[in-house]
């Protein structure tokens, strides 16, 4: 195996044997199957397109397919498995329908030429496909700098997609975005596009970052309401009680009304956090609040909960053995011997009654104390004190923003952030979103005249919400740049989603961006110096070093 789409990849190099996390060479091999499946549908549905013609089942799996690749969603070979076979079926569906338009419109039959993903056939048993994985994966793109691109295209569909398919999942839906991963994956596959093609396509992929994440903050307003400034609990409450982890506001909306009444408390863990500001469940008393930190510390904190568990998007890790017996996955998510809760039947919702029944049996979580705090802070409720904010900001109390979103992880350098945080002079608000927020969302930094010195906007893809402010801010000033705002970007990433942030970033101006706690593995030193020179990227290094820096905007 060779994977180095993480932040956390072995020495900053690649993996080579397991994955760190927690993959296995033959699991590897596999998503580097569907990854190079997906990109034959995508040759097969860009010829299609140009003809005027698409299949909504082949462009939808084209996401679900690249979310199903992203860092801690899929561990289990036999799902891998038949989610190639099924990609290898919709290809040819699509593609047949390519060849029929194809023979209509021209008169004669299609000759090519033809990338080799667009006629892939996984041959033989599995031992056969994972030798045909050794000829397609990361490093079969010998050019260094193609390849850094190809892999940055790639990363940035993935989180494209991941966006796109909880927004479709809440009923919303625009066709240029599917459309955009179709075109960024074939032109992965095309030997005459260099770096000069490619990098303007990369910049694409920020705008349609963009749009798909001003997609779901409709899908999700739209159906749960704006999220309020809210104060949440952190502790824990006697009884029973299920933990919900991932990213899924549906299946966190069909639990909570399914427990309702049961004596059955639900807490939210890790990115589903910000739910509790959503006015349509916190009208829900059972829940309580939220438990635990970031993904990286669930093995600890699930099994100290004592209560069932429900994974419903990325972020899962390989589970104890003393909490194997009571974790769950669902939709995209699984890992090889754990309950799956199946997808909901149409007009229906998913039934989570295994999960009930496992949360009664074991009784009552863990007593843990907790403090409160506060969270809400999307575009809509921040510039609901825009007066407030100008204010402060023209009277001098607020002297900067610094935007502090993205992933955490488990690495020791990721400290960086908590201390970065307590640097920060008590004249400086932080903005947040994504679970970068758990290394400084419960330090006691105080206020600035009422508004909290960390503005949290909620899950990683409502960095739009950050974006959005600042935006306004742009205009309230009348500023010609964002560069001319008191705004500052000291980001974390972690895995693919964090990419497409980036990315969206780059496309609507955001310079003097600061990236750690490493550079991408992935970014090739060309391609790092072109950032750098374009974007003025600045790679994380000390918090002596880098706070000047940040607080000049700079």
């Amino acid at each position: 195996m060779f994977c180095f789409q993480c932040q956390e990849t072995a020495k900053n190099q690649g993996c080579t044997i397991q994955g760190v996390c927690g993959k296995t060479d033959e699991t590897a091999k596999l998503l580097d199957l569907l990854v190079y499946t997906a990109k034959g549908i995508a040759v097969w549905g860009e010829k299609a397109r140009a003809l005027g013609l698409h299949d909504d089942e082949v462009d939808l799996f084209v996401a679900e397919a690249l979310f199903s690749t992203i860092t801690n969603v899929n561990f289990d070979p036999d799902r891998i498995e038949r989610l190639v076979h099924r990609g290898i079926t919709l290809r040819d569906r699509v593609r047949d329908l390519f060849l029929k338009g194809y023979q209509e419109k021209n008169g004669q039959t299609f000759a090519g030429p033809l990338p080799a993903a667009a006629t892939f056939q996984p041959l033989g048993d599995r031992v056969a496909w994972l030798a045909q994985a050794e000829g397609i994966g990361v490093k079969a793109t010998a050019d260094e700098d193609v390849r850094s691109l190809r892999e940055l295209l790639t990363y940035g569909t993935k989180g494209i997609a991941a966006y796109a398919d909880h927004a479709y999942v809440l009923g919303h839906a625009n066709p240029a975005v599917l459309a955009f991963l179709q075109k960024a994956l074939a032109a992965t596959t095309d030997d005459r596009l260099g770096a000069d093609e490619l990098l303007p396509l990369v910049l694409e992929a920020g705008k349609t970052a963009v749009d798909v994440m001003a997609l779901l903050d409709q899908a999700n307003t739209g159906t749960y309401g704006n999220p309020e400034i809210t104060q949440v609990f952190t502790g824990t409450v006697p009884g029973p009680g299920i933990l919900v982890s991932g990213h899924d506001l549906l299946d966190f909306a069909e639990l909570l009304k399914q427990t309702e009444g049961t004596g059955v408390n639900v807490y939210t863990h890790g990115e589903m956090l910000p739910a509790n500001a959503y006015p349509a469940f916190k009208k829900y008393k059972h829940l309580v609040g939220n438990f635990g930190t970031s993904w990286y510390n669930q093995q600890k904190e699930f099994e100290e909960f004592g209560g069932a568990i429900v994974m419903t998007t990325n972020c899962i890790q390989k589970p104890r053995d003393s909490y194997k017996d009571r974790i769950f996955t669902t939709g995209l998510v699984a890992f090889p011997g754990l309950p799956h809760i199946a997808a909901r039947p149409k007009g229906g919702s998913k039934d989570f009654s295994a999960v009930i029944a496992k949360a009664k049996s074991l009784g009552s979580v863990m007593p843990k104390e907790g403090k409160r705090i506060p969270i809400g802070f999307t575009h809509a409720t921040v510039l609901g004190l825009a007066d407030k904010v100008v204010a402060a900001i023209k009277a001098g109390a607020i002297r900067r923003f610094v935007v502090m979103a993205g992933c955490d992880g488990r690495h020791k350098e990721r400290e960086y952030f908590t201390e970065f945080a307590k640097a920060l002079p008590k004249d400086t608000v932080i903005l947040t979103a994504g679970c970068a927020k758990y290394r400084y969302n419960m330090l006691d930094l105080g206020d600035i005249g009422g508004i909290p010195r960390v503005l949290d906007a909620g899950q990683c893809n409502d960095s739009y919400s950050l974006a959005v402010i600042a935006l306004k801010l742009k205009e309230v000033f009348g500023v010609a740049e964002l560069g001319d705002l008191p705004i500052s970007f000291n980001i974390g990433w972690y895995e693919q989603k964090a990419v497409a942030v980036l990315l969206a970033l780059l496309y609507l101006g955001v310079k003097n961006i600061h990236l750690g706690p490493t550079v991408p593995a992935f970014l090739s030193p060309n391609v790092v110096k072109v950032l750098v020179d374009k974007f003025q990227i600045h790679p994380d290094t000390t918090v002596a070093a880098d706070l000047p820096q940040v607080m000049a905007g700079h």
